[in-house]
């Protein structure tokens, strides 16, 4: 008979490469694995695997049998990831998603301390609402709503994106331009200048242009980076602008090591909601996450503004 667990085997020996990572991975001999292996190509009657001296390299058939199942494995674990936290009463473990970076400055200083088991995940809003829905996380903070009926979001706080740039940065000429108000020639001048972005973020960008100059950038960034906290790193006492929510960048302005660069008339704000399920079996342990959250959220964005633009 088609043993489950030679698919889960397949999986790894895929993903990680070699039979020795595999069996760490699963927690198996490297023996197991061999035999799970050759078990699943002897029902399917392919070799799935070509050996290599330093890597396992799948054959088309492998190939093929890893689109055709990845799905469905994913699906599997994922449910089995569900169940077992649902069953461990004597130390419950809570899912949560958010943004890395949001992640590092409000909840990991308190990891430790936690009296329940905490999963945490990092990625895109539509996807944490997805996996909101579907059980695998218990809380995520988003900045976009689902409509789901078993849903509640409950607005947490929000966060502003201002226009910095690095403190050797000569902005004398835009400063002339905002004394007045020269938009035409503030876009113009700001279009010509040394930009970065968040990789997975254009979009606040495209609000600012939009809300305060009438139309859509007209310039790619020179550097594109994963975190707005690299973005951070690299203006420190250098040259070049970005966009930037307000709780990252207030300790940088502190400091001088990056400066506001230009208000705008219009402002780019994002509210961020909790997220959970109405009925949830970890009520008091979200309870607990919400209460941490809001009691360490950075200081509001109307507080850097107006500190360190006077």
């Amino acid at each position: 008979m088609l043993n489950l667990e030679w698919f889960r085997t397949f999986k790894v020996i895929y993903e990680a490469g070699t039979l020795s990572a595999a069996a760490q991975v699963l927690f198996i001999s490297q023996p197991g694995v061999s035999l799970h292996l050759s078990s699943l190509e002897s029902y399917t009657g392919y070799r799935l695997f070509e050996r290599d001296t330093r890597k396992m390299m799948a054959t088309e058939r492998g190939i093929m049998l890893y689109n055709y199942i990845i799905d469905h494995m994913n699906k599997l674990e994922e449910a089995e990831q569900v169940f077992h936290r649902r069953s461990k009463m004597l130390r419950p473990t809570v899912s949560v998603g958010m943004g890395f970076e949001l992640f590092q400055h409000t909840l990991e200083p308190y990891i430790s301390s936690l009296p329940f088991d905490l999963i945490t995940r990092f990625g895109e809003h539509q996807q944490m609402v997805q996996d909101l829905n579907n059980g695998a996380l218990d809380l995520i903070l988003t900045q976009q709503k689902g409509n789901q009926n078993n849903m509640a979001y409950t607005p947490f706080t929000t966060e502003q994106m201002v226009l910095i740039c690095g403190s050797q940065t000569d902005t004398e000429e835009l400063d002339q331009l905002a004394l007045t108000n020269d938009r035409p020639a503030i876009k113009k001048w700001l279009s010509v200048q040394t930009w970065y972005t968040r990789a997975a973020d254009t979009e606040q960008l495209k609000r600012f242009w939009e809300a305060n100059f009438g139309s859509l950038p007209e310039f790619r960034s020179n550097y594109v980076l994963p975190y707005f906290s690299s973005i951070l790193r690299c203006l420190a006492n250098g040259k070049g602008f970005a966009l930037v929510p307000d709780f990252l960048c207030k300790r940088y302005v502190s400091d001088n090591e990056v400066k506001l660069a230009w208000e705008g008339s219009f402002s780019v704000e994002n509210t961020l909601y909790f997220g959970k399920r109405k009925k949830n079996v970890y009520a008091d342990e979200i309870m607990q996450l919400e209460e941490i959250l809001s009691r360490n959220w950075p200081p509001l964005s109307a507080q850097i503004i107006h500190q360190y633009s006077i």
